[in-house]
């Protein structure tokens, strides 16, 4: 299945041109708007035409979809902007219009996805000057000031592999929540109090207690929330699943509020906002970012020439002697490559299973990067992601540099930092929560906290040894 190739594509009811939607009529008729419109969003996607699993063209109708829409600059006539409505993720009414619609701090601060997710490629990560400001602890107030004490600044991550990332979390909750079941019946069955640890896909996530009468000590679980919901997307880890965090990006970037958390059900209003735009985005158009998303290829390692081959070869050695591994690690296994919208664990707010009939299944094995994946000797998909989907604690008093926030987020504490998977990190400077760190040395010199040792380690090394590092870091690539 070869996908993105055509300007032109027309295939399942959908007509793709020139990068704008419109959705074909039963009669064959594109029901379209003239190309000079000043709406992005031509037709709105039918969420209806693409329950159960998939076939490789409806899968790829709704691929295109999505990807025009995360290039769509959204303007006015698609709904652009909240007047009445704050950039809070859950729906929140403002006391009086703000004095201008776009700001760099609480929004609007994008016009498309692709304006921030661009870096090599769309889908990809951002500079300096994309960078998010998170302030949802202020739900109610509006502010105009980059000052750390009223947002935590954040820089944007690529998305290839997401949706391997997404299948991994949910693996992993999956096992983690029936560690827990096992520990409590264990508990009620003996009558004693159970400890078990936490351990999923050769990551440890702490230790449970399980009491007789049911309850359960949370105090030993590490790097999870107490729900043991593995949330793999943002900073902070503490967005469950793409849809998710695209429900909450098209509000907080664009002003753009999906219905199946601003609509009527949810704020008694299909105009919550007070735009005078009614549905603004539809459980649909969701599903479509969600897809486009989930099936962006993985990224790769490609070193230019041999004298980069042998570095990157020495390099790769020595990142493994320093047990950089032991948190970014090289991969992790998975058992399915069938990706469910939406997922199993979403939340009320986001569109849940059942909702809106059967869900959608894509395989995200008919895409070509597929079958680039190796496969362990239980046949399980290795992910090469560089990482463990956990928060660790990233800074000490001494390596403070990546603790830079005051605000919590989630009841994060301040210095947990979910790892960033390495994959794709050659293609994706700057580096750091806040994209201030220009080089990879620079980055790894800030690791303080859980990753001190590693880090003290790799000041002592030589500066070819540093350099070997690098080139097998600046192996890990997002290709074009």
């Amino acid at each position: 299945m070869n996908t993105f190739k055509s300007m032109y594509f027309r295939v399942a009811g959908v007509l793709l041109t020139g990068g704008l939607l419109s959705v074909v009529a039963p009669d064959g008729n594109a029901t379209e708007e003239p190309q000079w419109s000043d709406a992005a969003i031509k037709q709105h996607i039918d969420l209806q035409h693409y329950h159960g699993t998939l076939g490789a063209d409806q899968l790829e109708t709704l691929v295109q979809a999505g990807k025009s829409l995360f290039s769509a600059s959204f303007t006015v006539a698609d709904g652009v902007g909240r007047p009445m409505a704050t950039q809070a993720i859950i729906p929140t009414k403002r006391k009086r219009p703000p004095r201008s619609e776009f700001a760099r701090t609480a929004g609007l601060d994008a016009n498309a996805c692709v304006s921030c997710h661009h870096q090599p490629i769309a889908g990809g990560a951002g500079d300096f000057t994309a960078n998010v400001f998170v302030s949802e602890g202020f739900q109610l107030s509006d502010f105009d000031s980059t000052d750390p004490q009223f947002s935590n600044e954040r820089n944007t991550n690529h998305l290839f592999g997401a949706g391997l990332v997404e299948l991994l979390a949910r693996e992993m909750t999956m096992e983690l929540h029936q560690q827990r079941r096992v520990a409590l019946t264990e508990a009620r069955d003996s009558g004693e109090t159970i400890k078990k640890k936490l351990h999923t896909k050769g990551v440890a996530f702490g230790v449970i207690v399980a009491h007789a009468d049911g309850r359960v000590d949370t105090r030993n679980i590490l790097g999870v929330d107490d729900d043991l919901i593995v949330k793999p997307f943002s900073q902070k880890g503490v967005m469950t699943s793409l849809r998710q965090f695209t429900v909450n990006a098209l509000n907080h970037h664009h002003g753009m509020q999906a219905n199946e958390r601003f609509g009527a059900r949810w704020t008694g209003s299909d105009d919550h906002d007070e735009d005078s735009m009614l549905s603004e985005i539809t459980s649909g158009d969701v599903s479509a970012l969600v897809a486009y998303q989930a099936t962006l290829k993985v990224p790769s390692q490609v070193a230019l020439s041999a004298e980069w081959k042998a570095a990157s070869k020495r390099g790769s050695k020595l990142f493994d002697q320093l047990e950089c591994n032991s948190c970014h690690i090289r991969a992790l296994p998975l058992n399915t490559l069938l990706f469910t919208d939406p997922g199993p664990f979403d939340a009320a707010g986001t569109l849940r299973q059942g909702e809106a009939g059967e869900p959608s299944v894509y395989d995200l094995s008919l895409f070509e990067w597929a079958s680039a994946l190796q496969r362990n000797s239980e046949g399980q998909w290795m992910v090469p992601l560089f990482g463990d989907l956990k928060r660790h604690v990233i800074a000490d008093t001494r390596v403070a540099q990546l603790g830079n926030e005051l605000l919590s987020q989630r009841f994060v504490e301040r210095n947990e930092f979910m790892t960033a998977e390495l994959w794709g990190v050659g293609s994706t400077a700057p580096y750091g929560h806040r994209g201030d760190l220009t080089t990879l040395g620079e980055v790894i010199a800030a690791h303080g906290g859980d990753a001190r040792d590693a880090r003290d380690q790799y000041l002592k090394l030589t500066e070819a040894e540093r350099s070997d590092i690098n080139a097998f870091l600046k192996s890990l690539i997002i290709e074009p």
